[in-house]
């Protein structure tokens, strides 16, 4: 355990970081791209998601330098998960690089985590996304005629090459890697609330894979690491909400006079200031405990997770109803902001489940 004590600030690689990823969402997948993921023909965002990887090496971020990643840590895949957030960008960031990279290399993969810092391969950790950090890990049966089973409301998996499954092998949990085109695949599409993030149910019939490793660490630290992770991309959507309304309030006229200027909505901004602050210090503890691999990183995930998620639906929710009018239209981007905060509230378990187990890490006795 490192002795340092928590910073929350923000390096100058961090920001840098930072300014480069918003930059390149800015330029090739603004708001009025990303909302026709909903159209009957969505546009193809594979582009943006391999300009990420090639020109700023997002996905090697948590990949050691030994097997072609950055060795960075998750302060600065937080960096990249708030811009997510804060520009709702339909790319596979976390199905995989952080999911399915972190699994992987926890089990100690040398094949497969070398093409994925590279971005010449994509990858989706077969586990539900609603699954919550400390939950038992579902899994696949697998003998010697391949795997058997099926996973549903998985991340990534529509565009992933690599399947990362984890199987119930005779001597317990065991890590696989399965072709998106292997025999007895089938991915088969869901119809989900953000149609952004696509969610799968994933199946296997006799499918051939590779054993990567045993033991159920690598999908539970790939779990935690995202949970805790996830909340600095809440973060980005409440503050993208709260930067654009108070922006709208200060332009908006009503009645002769800024809608900012009224009472009542000048009490709305303020408490949605002071939340998106406290988020801001959570989300940042989570991301530099789990970073320096602290005692607390568990319970700071959990502190994040249940608090942040909440956050970021009010402040949607502020967003669509402050906007009046064209707040509720299909064209405007808040609803994109509505349907992600929604949508990573249920993600890795509840708040209320980030709650109880927080309950748990501190002792604290049920009533």
């Amino acid at each position: 355990m490192s002795a340092h004590a928590a910073d929350l600030l923000y390096s100058d690689t961090e920001e840098a970081l930072r300014a480069a990823v918003r930059q390149l969402f800015a330029e090739r997948c603004p708001p009025e791209q990303v909302v026709r993921v909903y159209d009957a023909e969505p546009p193809d965002f594979s582009a943006v998601w391999r300009t990420l990887v090639t020109e700023l090496g997002v996905a090697g971020l948590l990949v050691p330098e030994s097997l072609g990643g950055a060795g960075a840590s998750a302060r600065e895949a937080a960096v990249v998960m708030e811009e997510i957030g804060r520009a709702v960008a339909p790319v596979p960031f976390l199905s995989s690089a952080l999911l399915a990279t972190i699994a992987l290399v926890r089990a100690g993969d040398s094949e497969t985590v070398p093409a994925l810092a590279q971005g010449e391969l994509t990858a989706a950790l077969v586990v539900p996304l609603s699954g919550a950090p400390g939950d038992p890990v579902p899994a696949v049966s697998g003998d010697g005629n391949g795997l058997n089973g099926s996973i549903t409301s998985v991340a990534g998996a529509d565009a992933a090459d690599v399947l990362v499954v984890p199987v119930a092998g005779r001597d317990g949990l065991e890590l696989h890697t399965v072709a998106r085109d292997a025999a007895g695949v089938q991915i088969s599409p869901l119809l989900a609330l953000d149609m952004t993030r696509p969610l799968a149910a994933v199946s296997f019939s006799d499918t051939p894979s590779s054993r990567v490793g045993a033991g159920d660490e690598p999908v539970t630290e790939a779990i935690r690491t995202s949970a805790a992770l996830l909340a600095s991309e809440q973060l980005g959507v409440a503050q993208w909400c709260f930067d654009t309304t108070l922006d709208y309030a200060g332009q908006r006229r009503q009645f002769g006079r800024t809608i900012g200027s009224y009472q009542a909505i000048k009490h709305r901004l303020a408490d949605l200031w002071f939340e998106v602050g406290a988020a801001t210090a959570a989300a940042r503890y989570a991301a530099d405990t789990c970073a320096r691999g602290t005692e607390d990183a568990d319970a700071a995930a959990a502190i994040a997770q249940a608090y942040c998620s909440d956050i970021a639906v009010h402040a949607a929710e502020e967003c669509v109803q402050l906007h009046g009018g064209i707040g509720m239209t299909w064209e405007y981007p808040a609803h994109l902001y509505l349907k992600r905060a929604k949508s990573d509230q249920l993600a890795f378990g509840t708040a209320y489940r980030h709650r109880a187990r927080l309950a748990e890490l501190v002792d604290l006795p049920a009533f």
